[in-house]
């Protein structure tokens, strides 16, 4: 569903991808980590077109991702935003509905967005609230229906449980892994969050030092030697962690 290919991207001296080659799946749930600075926010701007890598290719459905098939791509995707980035001055409802009311009238947008809100656990009665009115909780499960409200084929999060306590954190885990089966959509998460990982993904792959260290199914991360120093663990004696 959405390939990248000897991607590329500096800022001056600093080269933060360094020929990324990565694939995801149609209705694949991809986990991406690594340690701050690794060119995890970097990889997916990139695939969004919101940073223009220096070189290498970005594929969807197996074709490249060039500007005339850029607003068909735009058109069917999704993203829970680090923070969960609510417009202030939109209510509940007018979130969730943001890119409804640009192309249906806004009784059938508004009903939408409740229903979506109802599949993240929220109630009518905040559809009219304000966003500063929500917790931190609340505010991230809105975010949610907003990246599901228009049945995207594609789901970006950037960091779903960050701010969250462990079981606020756990829940919106579980909310996004329900949504990304029952939906089928290809999911990609950029997270540090090795709880949200093995919830969440099919697949995790690790960003170090701009190259990709380590790719492989979730079952089977604790076995992998590159992944041992996120999951609080010695590699191997003898193991060689960078070339991993």
């Amino acid at each position: 569903m959405i390939g990248v290919r000897g991607l590329s991207k500096s800022f001056g001296p600093k080269r933060v991808l360094d020929g990324i080659d990565l694939a995801v799946g149609q209705g694949e749930s991809l986990c991406v980590i690594g340690q701050s600075g690794t060119g995890k926010s970097v990889l997916l701007r990139c695939i969004l077109g919101l940073e223009v890598p220096d070189s290498g290719q970005i594929l969807w459905q197996g074709q490249p991702l060039d500007r005339a098939a850029r607003g068909r791509f735009l058109a069917g995707f999704g993203m829970l935003f680090q923070g969960a980035a609510l417009f202030d001055s939109l209510s509940v409802w007018q979130n969730v509905a943001f890119r409804l009311r640009q192309r249906m009238p806004d009784a059938r947008a508004r009903s939408i967005a409740l229903d979506k809100l109802a599949r993240v656990g929220l109630g009518p009665d905040i559809a009219d609230l304000m966003p500063s009115e929500l917790s931190g909780g609340m505010a991230k499960r809105v975010g949610l229906a907003r990246a599901i409200a228009d049945d995207p084929q594609v789901i970006f999060f950037d960091e779903p449980t960050t701010g969250l306590d462990p079981i606020r954190a756990r829940a919106i885990d579980a909310l996004i892994r329900g949504i990304v089966t029952e939906t089928g959509a290809t999911a990609i998460t950029i997270t540090h969050d090795m709880a949200s990982v093995r919830i969440i993904g099919d697949r995790v792959a690790m960003l170090q030092d701009g190259r990709i260290v380590h790719d492989g199914p979730v079952a089977q991360m604790d076995h992998a030697p590159a992944l041992a120093a996120f999951l609080g663990k010695m590699p191997p004696q003898g193991a060689d962690f960078a070339g991993t």
